[in-house]
């Protein structure tokens, strides 16, 4: 699964700890799911994709293997 949160973020100028607390996570979890090494639940993937005002399609795309 390939994501732009970090591009996101930076564009709207927030750190990881302030993104963090606005979606009620710790920073630990945006930096996992920025560096792809954790799969947010579907429910904290729609947090994210309101927050910045995006489809969630716009901010994480499956990559082939995810596919099949």
């Amino acid at each position: 699964m390939h994501n732009s949160l970090r591009d996101r973020r930076t564009e709207a100028g927030l750190t990881q700890a302030e993104l963090a607390e606005a979606l009620g996570v710790s920073r630990q979890t945006v930096i996992s799911i920025e560096n792809g090494r954790y799969l947010p639940s579907l429910p904290l993937a729609f947090r994210i994709a309101r927050r910045f005002g995006l489809p969630i399609e716009q901010l994480f795309q499956p990559s082939e293997e995810d596919l099949g």
